[in-house]
């Protein structure tokens, strides 16, 4: 189990033996000439080398996932870079694939993402701040176009723009409530006109889902001219062509486009590219790096956002779609607490300790909340991929409790392991990289949950009923309204990105387990057309968040001696 006499993650992370990235490159089977280098720790991959790479066998595809999170987050992040080290350990070759993080999160209460404890990607700093620039250049291109619409109106209209109905917001990669609704254009004529709109975190932005499911620049180019920015007079799409500014995003987005690659402590290679969120956005890392990565190991193994019920659903019927690749299994991480809180009867509070009844010994708590563990294994299995239930061990586990999961997931028919790899690294993953090599080599029966050819709300029903569990949907006048108006758009026959609270499998973070007997309130449908998406709004669902009480951009510093940054998680 996981040891509270563990450094922190940034102590281990700057005490890492890291090696030269080129020899990452080499392990992976890349060349000099496929990298570009950003110091001795950082490269972005040419996107060459997905045509280079093409006639090498795949990777095993794992995907690994999780049960209904806590606000603190159950492990997924650190347990695909344990499975990774772990695959090391047991005689084979893994790279992992994951997001890059928002400053939103690392600043605000979350903290890091690149994994934790012996299970990290390294550089840490670098990882979590700017990495190769690539946010700020999302930032850069979504609001380009915000720019040029104002402009275009302001100075005559000549697409007959619908002040009314644009869409298109401002974007900002920090948490920020103030942002939320805002009224532009105030103050003389020539400052433009004015608008009620507002700002989006980067990370929820189409130009980021844009980025993280484009398979080249040439794709990347046609999406950005696809975006849709709101209607004209005729009640007619308006898009980014029409205004002539998809080419200059895709310039701002030239370099972006290429994956990074990063190091683990144990010097597992790590593609990091793209991080949309996934209660918003699909939250998945990039198709790219997946295209690049599937040929340079025995596993590929990758990770998407929150819950089965978000991230899991929307790497399967939206990722899977773009990519064309298929997963092989499924990683499902668990822990304990998270079960206990399914309960309802423990309050968890982030940047707050954990209640002290929570963490006395209780088995018939972690069987009463793992109702969530079920439906999250019926969720994975509804796309026909074998899961594979990762425990995620604390230090204040008990083994009866343990025992409790590995029981529930024998009843559901799916495999589990008990990993300590935020303790021990890769050697602690090893059970849990044996059960995923036997997971994988099962003969594949991979299913999208609905065909595109349904109508809109066909399939948000077809995500409500089967995945969250709900009775249907209710869909308020605005909804019906733009539903409509997207299917004579032509938009109908794309997939469903549902925006939804991470904190439960229904739209109300309140309902705990796995409930029933609730309907889901769908108040705006938004389409993101470049993307190749629909998605939902349900419930009081925010595109921006904002911070808390004690921020974690209260603990950094960096010390002036060394230069080293400090207190980043």
């Amino acid at each position: 189990m996981s040891g509270s006499s563990v450094p922190t993650d940034l102590d281990i992370a700057q005490a890492a033996k890291l090696v030269p990235i080129w020899e990452i490159a080499e392990k992976m089977g890349l060349g000099r000439s496929d990298i570009e280098l950003y110091g001795d720790h950082m490269a972005k991959v040419r996107l060459e080398a997905v045509e280079a790479l093409a006639n090498r066998p795949n990777a095993r595809y794992v995907l690994v996932t999780a049960i209904t999170p806590t606000p603190l987050g159950e492990g997924k992040s650190t347990t695909t870079v344990g499975l990774g080290q772990g695959m090391h350990h047991i005689g084979k070759t893994a790279t992992v694939a994951i997001r890059q993080p928002s400053q939103g999160p690392t600043f605000g209460i979350k903290g890091g993402a690149a994994g934790g404890g012996y299970s990290q990607v390294v550089p840490m700093e670098q990882f979590n701040l700017h990495m190769t620039g690539d946010m700020h250049a999302v930032t850069a291109a979504n609001n380009l176009l915000a720019a040029m619409i104002d402009a275009h109106i302001y100075q005559g209209n000549a697409l007959a723009i619908d002040p009314y109905s644009i869409m298109w917001r401002r974007v900002l990669d920090v948490n920020d409530r103030g942002l939320r609704n805002i009224v532009s254009g105030l103050g003389a004529k020539s400052d433009g006109p004015q608008r009620q709109t507002g700002f989006d975190i980067t990370a929820a932005s189409e130009v980021m889902a844009i980025l993280a499911l484009t398979t080249g620049l040439e794709d990347m180019r046609a999406r950005f001219g696809r975006v849709t920015v709101g209607r004209d007079r005729n009640r007619q799409p308006v898009t980014a062509e029409q205004l002539q500014a998809a080419g200059s995003m895709t310039v701002l987005m030239k370099e972006a486009i290429k994956p990074n690659i990063f190091q683990t402590l144990e010097n597992t290679p790590a593609l990091v590219h793209a991080g949309p969120f996934a209660n918003i956005a699909h939250g998945n890392s990039s198709v790219l790096a997946d295209l690049i990565g599937i040929k340079t190991s025995d596993y590929l193994i990758t990770e998407a956002g929150f819950g089965a019920d978000i991230g899991a659903e929307k790497f399967f019927n939206i990722k899977c779609r773009y990519s064309g690749l298929r997963p092989d299994a499924a990683v499902l991480v668990a822990t304990v607490r998270a079960l206990k809180s399914h309960t309802g009867r423990y309050r968890v509070v982030p940047g707050r300790p954990l209640p002290e009844e929570m963490l006395a010994e209780n088995p018939d708590d972690v069987a009463e909340g793992a109702a969530n563990l079920r439906r999250q294994i019926q969720n994975v299995r509804a796309h026909g991929v074998s899961p594979v239930v990762c425990v995620n061990c604390f230090a204040s586990d008990f083994e009866s409790e343990i025992d409790v999961i590995g029981r529930v997931a024998e009843e559901e028919g799916a495999r589990w392991a008990v990993s300590t790899h935020w303790a021990e690294g890769g050697s602690g993953a090893k059970e849990l990289a044996q059960a995923v090599v036997e997971a994988a080599e099962e003969p594949s029966e991979f299913r999208f949950l609905y065909e595109l050819d349904v109508p809109l709300k066909a399939k948000m029903e077809k995500i409500a009923t089967t995945i969250y569990g709900a009775d249907g949907i209710e869909y308020s006048a605005l909804a019906n309204r733009q539903i409509r108006q997207y299917e004579q758009s032509g938009f109908g026959d794309l997939p469903i990105c549902m925006a939804k609270t991470h904190l439960s499998l229904s739209h109300d973070p309140k309902l705990k387990g796995a409930p029933s007997g609730f309907t889901v309130p769908v108040r705006e449908v938004r389409a993101s057309v470049g993307a190749g998406f629909v998605y939902p709004l349900l419930g009081e669902m925010r595109t921006m968040p904002g911070l808390g009480s004690r921020p974690a951009a209260q603990n950094v510093d960096i010390d002036l001696d060394t230069g080293q940054v400090t207190g980043l998680f």
